[in-house]
């Protein structure tokens, strides 16, 4: 399949190795790439490596692959988010490194564009960009440099939510949100803790200040991406030297060594204005990423959920505080609403939850009183809203993925209150989230319970875990049909299509990948059944009527067997009516045993 974008034509030929490849079992990234063994590459990245990490000769995966000129490893780097725009230091070492002109075609067709945000990342950045003043200089900037996902014509109040500070600079404005500002920065930590305490409105007067530079920052804040022009990347090393940004200052420091003495002949008639910077999260040590600031923040104001909690000593604030009607003391995790959860009060930010949640995000905007319920007490003079049928674990859960994007762990028990919670809460990629830490615990269930989890997963659109469970099933198809639990399973699903024109999955290859949207489940077993089976295409409609076959013979045992437990019931309510019983009594030992039958 051809590969072409702006002029740039690369086929399935051009992606054969220029220098022998071999099998680095046990190499880092680096060696991986050098080597093109793309299987351990793939590895790697699966495993959360940094795509974008540097060695003790300061180069990068891509460096290597671009060098060895292993097409198929350098492109499997750039679609894992690795950084190839050609007036970067890393982008440069790599086009100028390049073995062949096809390697050079590959990163000229990937120039420029990096790979979607995650979740957190771009659910933040839309926050911060539905702000019409944050907008406003956004589509300012050349549309060539927008990032992947939002178009200059979108009205900037979808999705807006109120900032709680706005930055005056040269008369323009800044909106954001304290939390995200101080878990980013010990600078506006600090300064949110003192001078800026209970200033809605901050003016920077300094003329040397930039514009352009604070605000690509405040954006790399909210998104863990850096886009900025190259003109203002020494007034952005200046502002992280202050804020005290160290990682991201020493990776710009860099740059602008670069951008001042690196001859560009490819951009000699294009001014630094035109030239943009663009760097990932990724880059960064994982602490100074965007999940990790969050997490820490989580953690403290989950540390201070625990206090404050005696109802005497609420009663005391909520006296103190009447008539203020404003936040009270401020503590570390500047929260700014409480959650309350079955009888728990959780210290939360109201600019998380509204940007994961649509939920949220409108019971924020509505809420008009500080609390809810007219049993409620005040906590910390915080609003307050209350959340009902949902345990606390599960909530603890829930906020743990919407700050980091992640789950460290999860009780397979709690897994189906979970899929209950993102439906309700409109969190659909926890769905993800928790199929992937239950995975592994999977490995270990007997048939029966895998029966369970396939019902579950199909129940709530949980794809991961569905294909899992029908991969399962298809590869150990008769020690499953032996259960009786899978054989009852099968009543509760429509049955499969006979006509192979009505499937919901098209017969592919055998060993191709499935890429249907979820359908009909028995079908899509049978498409798995058929791809293990390796049947050749022109026997597939009959292997397919085969196993339908053998799906209706189950099914029949399987209503023989539910007929032989309702007449073994009906045959106990019989004996209990017998012995004039109903069939709720319980039987005492003793004589009130004797008195009950009498």
């Amino acid at each position: 399949m051809a590969f072409i974008e702006d002029g740039i034509d690369l086929d399935a030929s051009d992606f054969a190795a220029s220098v022998p490849l071999k099998k680095v079992p046990n190499g880092d990234v680096f060696e991986a790439s050098r080597a093109g063994d793309v299987e351990r590459l793939r590895y790697l990245l699966e495993s959360g490596v940094n795509v974008n990490a540097r060695d003790q000769w300061d180069s990068v995966a891509l460096y290597y692959a671009c060098l060895a000129g292993h097409l198929d490893a350098a492109r499997m780097l750039l679609e894992s988010g690795a950084i190839c725009s050609e007036h970067t230091f890393d982008g440069d070492r790599c086009h100028y490194a390049a073995l062949n002109l096809k390697v050079r075609k590959l990163l000229k067709a990937f120039e420029a564009r990096p790979p979607p945000l995650a979740p957190l990342q771009a659910a933040l950045r839309d926050t911060f960009l539905s702000s019409p003043a944050n907008r406003s200089f956004y589509d300012l900037s050349d549309t060539d440099f927008h990032l992947p996902g939002i178009s200059s014509t979108q009205g900037s109040s979808r999705g807006y939510f109120p900032p709680d500070v706005v930055f005056i600079v040269h008369g323009r404005p800044i909106e954001a949100h304290r939390v995200i500002l101080s878990a980013r920065s010990p600078f506006f930590k600090k300064k949110f803790e003192t001078d800026w305490k209970d200033r809605s409105e901050v003016r920077l007067p300094r003329e040397k200040l930039s514009y352009p530079a604070l605000y690509s920052l405040i954006h790399f804040f909210y998104s863990d991406r850096l886009e900025i022009a190259v003109d203002d990347m020494e007034d952005l090393v200046r502002i992280c030297k202050v804020c005290n940004l160290e990682s991201l200052q020493k990776i710009l420091e860099k740059e602008v060594i670069h951008q001042k003495y690196a001859e560009y002949k490819a951009l000699k008639d294009v001014d630094n204005s035109q030239k943009r910077y663009i760097l990932q999260g990724l880059s960064l040590p994982v602490e100074d990423r965007l999940p990790a600031a969050l997490h820490l923040i989580l953690q403290t104001a989950l540390s201070n959920s625990t206090l404050g909690n005696g109802q005497d000593d609420a009663v005391d604030k909520l006296i103190a505080g009447i008539g203020a009607m404003k936040m009270g003391r401020s503590i570390d995790d500047l929260a700014d609403v409480c959650v309350r959860v079955d009888g728990k009060n959780f210290r939360c930010h109201q600019v998380v939850l509204a940007s994961r949640s649509e939920y949220f995000k409108t019971r924020l905007l509505r809420m008009k009183d500080f609390h809810e319920g007219e049993d409620e007490l005040y906590l910390d003079l915080l609003p307050c809203i209350e959340e009902h049928d949902l345990s606390t674990d599960a909530f603890e859960k829930m906020i743990e993925y919407m700050y980091t994007d992640g789950l460290q762990d999860i009780n397979p028990d709690q897994a189906e209150e979970m899929f209950d919670v993102a439906s309700r809460y409109l969190l659909f990629p926890l769905k993800r989230a928790v199929a992937d830490v239950l995975l592994p615990h999977l490995e270990m269930v007997s048939p029966e319970e895998l029966c369970h989890w396939l019902i579950l997963a199909d129940l709530y659109g949980v794809f991961k875990i569905r294909e899992y469970c029908l991969d399962t099933i298809a590869c150990n198809f008769e020690t499953f049909a032996d259960t009786k639990e899978f054989r009852a399973m099968l009543l509760t699903f429509p049955p499969p299509s006979g006509d192979s024109s009505l499937r919901t999955t098209v017969p592919s290859m055998p060993g191709s990948d499935l890429k249907s949207d979820q359908g009909n489940l028995l079908d899509d077993l049978r498409e798995k059944w058929l791809e293990i089976e390796a049947a050749e295409l022109d026997e597939r409609d009959e292997s397919a009527l085969q196993f339908d076959k053998r799906l209706e013979m189950l099914m029949l045992v399987a209503e023989q067997e539910k007929s032989d437990n309702s007449e073994a019931d009906a045959d106990g309510m019989d004996d209990l009516k017998t012995l004039g019983l109903s069939p709720d009594s319980t039987l005492i030992s003793g004589d009130a045993e004797r008195t009950v039958i009498s």
